[in-house]
């Protein structure tokens, strides 16, 4: 769950049988005021237009929109389209939930960086492999059991405005929210309020997590949206968690809506919006995940070189040591936690997450950001 300061409100929805689909259409700068031609810029890498740029800087590409259908309960669930992943959520035990794909065998529901956050039971997101059908089994005694199927690759084309450009933030290139597609209805609840409207503190700390999800993969943009769909709809957070995510050929994704400003993570001022990733200490709380699951892998070499490139520009820009040990003060509530300035979404809380190798690589990359 998020801080009290920005805890989303409930998702009105319907209850939709197994069968019912939700549509998806359509020197240090402590000092330094911060504004977007500083803290983030677009631009060509020869200094020229790009081709299809249009007035506005943009030019369009087409994304599958999201396709997904709930399931209430446990047992089998049966979707009209190929399934991607699902996204699971039930109350009581944390631990003991299974799924099985059709015609596929039983698989232990591994409850990683999201149930972290909960303050109580279970929530996982699965690959599914394009199953049409899937069953569940939960812990017993579990309630409130809830299932999402997601499709990200197979929906219907939409078409999107991103920038022509490359987006910068402190010189590391990201790509913005239009052009990994994400769809910015799924952050407003039916009667077209924000689900979890922005707020924003000054940065005191890093946060690095891995996802959770298989590596080797060949669609990490498909994997944001599902990300996205799981965290914003079955946990109900209005929004994916995390302030950027990293793929394994080190491109940046920019994460939690912040604004219109067109700087990632940030308000206009420079305070963090705050996310969804560390349950109860996110506001000042910057988060980054990397696509994957570090527990027995490391990162790629280009997933490591950007997240130090990108720890090294943010904790520059905020006047923080990427070695040093804090003492982090909820804005919120005045709680106080000594951590280090960059660590892990395990030091914070009960979770293997980022992963135990990516964990004992996190010391190198302290000191690589501080170099830099």
């Amino acid at each position: 769950m998020s801080d009290s300061s920005a805890t989303p409100s409930h998702r009105a929805k319907s209850r939709l049988s197994r069968r019912g689909a939700i549509g998806a259409a359509g020197g240090l700068a402590a000092a330094a005021v911060v504004t977007p031609v500083v803290f983030a810029a677009t631009g060509s890498t020869d200094g020229g237009v790009a081709p299809g740029t249009s007035d506005d800087g943009t030019k369009t590409e087409k994304f599958p929109a999201t396709r997904s259908a709930e399931a209430t309960g446990a047992g089998a669930a049966r979707v009209a389209f190929p399934v991607d992943y699902v996204g699971l959520r039930w109350s009581g035990e944390q631990d003991g939930a299974w799924i099985r794909p059709t015609d596929g065998t039983w698989q232990d529901v591994p409850t990683g960086c999201a149930a972290a956050n909960l303050d109580g039971g279970g929530t996982a997101l699965v690959a599914a492999a394009s199953a049409t059908a899937y069953e569940v089994k939960v812990p017993e005694g579990a309630t409130d059991v809830r299932s999402l199927a997601i499709d990200t690759t197979g929906g219907q084309q939409r078409s999107v405005k991103v920038p022509a450009d490359t987006t910068r933030v402190r010189g590391v290139a990201y790509l913005s929210r239009a052009a990994w597609g994400a769809d910015e209805s799924k952050r407003f609840k039916v009667d077209g309020t924000e689900n979890s409207p922005t707020k924003y503190y000054s940065a005191q700390v890093l946060t690095v997590h891995h996802t959770d999800t298989p590596n080797d993969d060949p669609d990490p943009a498909a994997t944001v949206r599902a990300v996205y769909e799981y965290h914003a709809i079955t946990n109900d957070w209005g929004d994916i968690g995390y302030h950027f995510l990293i793929d394994e050929a080190g491109r940046i994704y920019e994460g939690r809506y912040s604004g219109d400003d067109s700087i990632p993570a940030h308000d206009a001022d420079g305070n963090v919006v705050t996310a969804f990733h560390t349950g109860g200490y996110n506001s000042g709380n910057l988060g980054i995940a990397l696509l994957g699951t570090l527990v027995d892998q490391g990162p790629t070499d280009a997933a490591r070189g950007s997240l130090t490139r990108l720890v090294a520009a943010l904790t520059r820009f905020h006047g923080l040591d990427p070695q040093a040990k804090v003492t982090y003060t909820n804005p919120v509530n005045g709680v106080q936690k000594g951590v280090s300035t960059v660590g892990g979404h395990r030091d914070w809380m009960a979770t293997e997450c980022p992963g135990a190798t990516m964990y004992a690589l996190l010391d190198d990359v302290r000191a690589a950001a501080a170099e830099r």
